[in-house]
């Protein structure tokens, strides 16, 4: 799991830095854990500079420059089974 920093928040969308040699594929899920919360990202973009712009999937409220990501190395995963078949979830709040 490569490890970045965060560098910039506009709203949903968020910059994360990570090393050159590391920088995670696109639509990789991206965790960053904020006072015992975690929050959930995913890559959309390499915007250069060894950048990855993201959208956050929950809200973004206190995050900071300089937290630390983590690369999950795997796209955004959603369990399923048995009691979630045919049942709708509006999983953006």
């Amino acid at each position: 799991m490569a490890k970045g920093k965060v560098t910039q928040i506009i709203g949903t969308v968020v910059d994360i830095e990570f090393p050159q040699e590391e920088l995670p594929e696109i639509y990789n899920a991206i965790e960053i854990e904020q006072d015992g919360q975690k929050m959930i990202l995913e890559a959309e973009q390499h915007i250069g500079n060894n950048c990855v712009r993201c959208l956050a999937l929950t809200p973004t409220d206190g995050l900071e420059r300089g937290i630390e990501a983590l690369d999950t190395g795997a796209p955004v995963q959603v369990p399923v089974g048995q009691p979630t078949l045919g049942r709708i979830f509006n999983v953006f709040g």
